[in-house]
């Protein structure tokens, strides 16, 4: 069976050709991917309307190009899945209008996917899938989740961040050192020249006894040591950065490692933007290493929102029998949509 997945929550669009088989995994055909960073960074952050306009523009020649680089055609198209939510609410209904057009186009039912499910499942595009059952590790702009993965659509919430998330903490961040948008991964470039040992910035929550998380004081803290340094933050920007990026994946790290000792598991999964980060692969690499556990993470290219992981995801229930896509074109959109809500049926 042959899925035509479709992203566009917020500032990427993205289009891919997942197909079920006899392999457990599905497998990636093809997929193509458009940022929107350059649009936005006159601005420094996502306008909304501008990035429902651009994916109006984008989808169908990013469906075009998937079609050809797969040497298939539209015709050949089983199931169109695309982000139902969460995400920017006009963004999401580009993605879910033009969706329903082309499945109603085609006669082929069609399916709303949970962007978070996508990233959770976005590890199975690697070389080295993982196994059920698994601890993951979802950070990304705007969530940072502790979850027990026990098979597709049967997910425990075992914490979360109770105000910002671990990428808005480096984003709030970068932009409080004037280093722009995007500004996490231009506050991790940053930070390679720094001392991380420089500044004793807190870390959250990190012995509360529970796994939740929370990063707000830290973007305070951070402010609060740039005011301090005044004319002199300039030369110092390096080593704030890496201290700023050191307490983030420290928490990130240590409540990761508690979450297996409370669970028990051997295995854990790290998906979304921030799982790019290679402070965080290397300390959580080494960490599991000493503990004889397994560590995933998607392609590098996949660690961003992207139209594999919503395909993948869709491939994976339909392989699983958990709930089944229709032919019915009228849709909406959840902007806001808990990961928990989610079961074994489509919700």
């Amino acid at each position: 069976m042959l899925v035509l997945g479709i992203e566009s929550s917020c500032d990427e669009t993205g289009v891919a050709l997942v197909e079920t088989g006899d392999s457990p995994v599905p497998r990636l055909l093809s997929h193509a991917l458009h940022s929107q960073i350059e649009m936005h960074q006159a601005y420094g952050g996502v306008v909304p309307e501008l990035a429902s306009r651009d994916h109006i523009r984008r989808v169908l020649p990013l469906t075009e190009r998937v079609l050809a680089d797969a040497g298939l055609a539209a015709a050949d198209v089983d199931v169109v899945a695309y982000t139902r939510g969460p995400g920017l609410a006009g963004a999401l209904l580009v993605g879910a209008g033009i969706a329903c057009a082309i499945g109603a186009a085609l006669d082929v039912p069609v399916w709303g996917v949970h962007h978070l499910e996508g990233h959770l499942l976005s590890p199975f595009l690697s070389a080295d899938p993982p196994e059920f059952p698994f601890v993951a590790l979802l950070v990304s702009g705007g969530h940072t989740q502790l979850m027990r993965v026990d098979g597709v659509g049967r997910y425990q919430l075992l914490g979360e961040t109770i105000d910002d998330a671990a990428g808005e903490a480096f984003d709030k961040s970068a932009k409080l050192l004037g280093l722009g948008y995007p500004g996490g991964p231009a506050l991790a470039r940053l930070a390679q020249s720094g001392d991380p040992q420089a500044f004793k910035l807190p870390r959250p929550l990190l012995h509360s006894g529970d796994l939740d998380f929370s990063f707000a004081g830290l973007k305070t803290a951070v402010l609060t040591q740039a005011r301090k340094l005044g004319t002199g933050l300039e030369e110092r920007k390096p080593d704030l950065a890496a201290s700023t990026q050191a307490a983030i994946v420290e928490v990130l790290v240590k409540k990761s490692l508690a979450a297996l000792r409370q669970t028990g598991l051997r295995r854990i999964v790290v998906a979304g933007g921030v799982g790019a980060n290679r402070l965080l692969r290397e300390q959580l690499d080494a960490a599991c290493a000493r503990l004889g556990v397994r560590v995933h993470y998607p392609e590098l290219s996949l660690c961003t929102d992207n139209g594999a992981m919503i395909a993948m995801a869709a491939a994976m229930r339909l392989q699983a029998g958990a709930g089944a896509p229709d032919k019915r074109y009228a849709f909406d959109v959840k902007p806001r949509w808990p990961l928990e809500e989610l079961s074994s049926t489509q919700a």
